[in-house]
């Protein structure tokens, strides 16, 4: 892997540095070692995750969430046997050592063989007025706004292409003539495209509920004005690996209170806190759904996300949440907008395309 040095990080570091660098380098995992380059340790997108999800903040040192129970191998390895054995033990990065043990290399499946083709359907929300986003959306829906020099649900679209997916549902209402004229049956992408169109707006569950047929694999829900680099296929084995009959994405949000928060028992002053931040996780629009969950949306009735999983959690039901921590951007303003235009470049041409 050509970047793998980017994935190396000292054992000073804080979770944040882990996320820099797993951003950075592509690698999916950060490389703790020493200034020997002794490996100590490894974090992968999980190590994160959990910790997130324990309480652990960014700037929480890394390791503490540092796995040092790790797999390596030689540098001197023979590649297929290391492909087989990377396989065999599901192993997504194998870290690549010296005969004196020092760091020299990383290997990474997803650069070994191609992504396998994935049944699951993918349903991308592109119906929205996008009203905050006016002038700009006047004459042309916000899936199709440029973002980097190509429509923005273009660029959703190739990062779920580039893990193996290859079925997709489109819902349009505003401006649907132009969605569907650009992206038409989806063959100049290598992939399948269709449309759900809705005659009124029905929401981010209600328009899974024009499906025509209940899929046979857990499906992906998408708002369109996102940009993101999100590891889809972690997210679906996230979302198996909980038994979860659905699952949300959502991201860390900080709110710091600008003054002295006093904590008061009966006019009696018991704490003092200086500014404190508070920690929330936010929806960050981007849902799996078990096919049993499809199957009982309402047709042609108004349904939002929050309600359907609201819904689910009254029934006793398994829903998870997969903290994400992966650029992401919702273009809902024309600040965000002009953001997401500065980012590109930085996030999604890293591969060498070209300008």
């Amino acid at each position: 892997m050509k970047n793998w040095k980017k994935a190396v990080i000292p054992l000073t570091s804080t979770i944040r540095d882990a996320v820099e660098s797993l951003t950075e380098s592509m690698a999916q995992i950060a490389l703790v070692a020493n200034e020997d380059m002794k490996l100590l340790g490894v974090i992968t997108d999980g190590d994160i995750r959990r910790g997130l999800l324990a309480g652990k903040t960014l700037e929480s040192p890394a390791q503490d969430i540092m796995e040092t129970n790790f797999f390596t191998a030689k540098i001197t390895e023979d590649p297929a046997t290391l492909l087989e054995t990377m396989r065999e033990k599901e192993f997504r990065q194998v870290p690549l050592l010296d005969s004196e043990g020092r760091l020299v290399g990383l290997k990474n499946l997803l650069d070994m063989i191609a992504p396998p083709k994935r049944n699951n359907w993918v349903v991308l929300m592109a119906g929205g007025l996008g009203q905050r986003l006016r002038p700009l959306t006047e004459d042309c829906p916000k899936p199709l706004l440029s973002v980097g020099g190509k429509p923005l649900l273009e660029t959703i679209l190739e990062q779920f292409v580039e893990h193996g997916f290859r079925k997709f549902y489109i819902s349009v209402n505003y401006r649907a003539e132009m969605v569907e004229e650009y992206f038409k049956d989806g063959s100049q992408h290598g992939v399948e495209i269709r449309y759900l169109r809705e005659k009124e707006q029905l929401g981010t569950a209600g328009a899974v509920g024009l499906m025509p047929e209940i899929p046979e694999e857990p499906i992906f829900v998408m708002n369109g004005d996102l940009l993101t680099r999100v590891d889809f296929p972690g997210m679906l084995n996230f979302h198996s690996e909980q038994e979860a009959r659905a699952t949300m994405a959502v991201r860390s949000f900080d709110i710091q209170v600008p003054y002295g928060v006093v904590e008061v028992d009966n006019r009696r002053i018991t704490a003092i806190e200086e500014k404190p931040i508070h920690q929330f996780f936010v929806n960050a629009g981007i849902y799996i759904l078990n096919p049993d969950v499809v199957a009982a949306i309402p047709k042609n009735q108004y349904l939002d996300m929050p309600t359907l999983f609201s819904q689910l959690m009254n029934e006793g039901e398994m829903t998870s949440a997969f903290p994400i921590h992966e650029y992401w951007m919702d273009i809902g303003r024309k600040q965000d907008f002009d953001q997401a235009n500065c980012d590109y470049d930085m996030h999604f041409r890293i591969k060498g395309e070209g300008h």
